[in-house]
């Protein structure tokens, strides 16, 4: 039986994509030959290396999304290292599924610079560079800090007390060590502070950047993310206290820290 790969937040993501549908008049190789259009792109799987087979069953109801999902972990965790290059024919045995919805999910996971169309192969697995992790923070900090200051004067302490069980969410995250849960729950935290600007453009973009900044998760140790969490509590205390100048330094050095 097929297993998933260890979710996010200490959870476990799908055991098994719901098996598609067969024609009954379809033959194997028919089939085979419907569910995996990549084959005839010429993504050749002979010598990949075979990953670990799912340990979860997915449960959303998108397989793309499904599949998605347990493509960003499996990133996050190291499990698909820079410079692999994986098929969509591949991938979708271990979940399960046909190639179709495993090669939407890596060109969703291509648009945010996670891997790179390699032609009639596949997709390779990226790394940010140093520069690439700068840049981004810079465009976050852009962004997030005016926002900050701005929530700062006019959001009522309470509101910010609110907040609080998600901060404590991300100390409880990093305690496990996995970086996949962390990120998780660090973008739940950050989604939910920048969501009392009451602009969701903003917010979407805010992820977007802070999804592509994720990338040195698995190279972060357990310490760091500790570290990291406790900067979210600090955060929440200056923001219900009005301090500008502590969230202005905190903000910069948060999204700087993580770069």
């Amino acid at each position: 039986m097929k297993q998933g790969v260890q979710g996010s937040a200490g959870a476990q993501v799908a055991a098994r994509v719901p098996a598609q549908q067969r024609p009954a008049d379809a033959s194997p190789g028919r089939e085979r030959d419907a569910a995996v259009p990549g084959a005839a792109r010429g993504e050749h799987t002979h010598g990949e290396r075979p990953l670990a087979a799912p340990r979860a069953a997915v449960r959303r109801s998108s397989v793309r999304g499904q599949i998605l999902d347990a493509l960003r972990t499996a990133l996050a965790t190291g499990e698909l290292k820079p410079g692999e290059v994986h098929s969509a024919p591949v991938l979708g045995e271990r979940f399960g599924v046909s190639a179709t919805p495993v090669r939407e999910a890596m060109q969703q996971l291509a648009s945010e610079g996670a891997v790179e169309v390699v032609p009639n192969r596949g997709f390779r697995v990226l790394e940010r560079g140093a520069r690439e992790l700068a840049e981004l923070a810079e465009v976050r900090a852009l962004i997030e800090v005016p926002v900050m200051l701005r929530l700062a004067r006019t959001v009522p302490a309470e509101r910010w007390a609110e907040l609080r069980p998600l901060a404590e969410e991300t100390v409880r995250a990093a305690a496990t060590g996995c970086p996949a849960a962390y990120a998780e729950s660090d973008r739940a935290f950050h989604r939910a502070l920048l969501g009392l600007a009451g602009n969701a453009q903003l917010v979407r973009i805010a992820e977007d950047l802070h999804r592509r900044s994720q990338g040195t998760a698995v190279q972060s140790g357990r310490s760091e993310l500790i570290a990291d969490a406790a900067e979210h509590t600090a955060l929440l205390d200056a923001l219900a206290a009005g301090d500008a100048e502590a969230v202005r330094r905190l903000v910069e050095k948060h999204l700087i820290d993580t770069a």
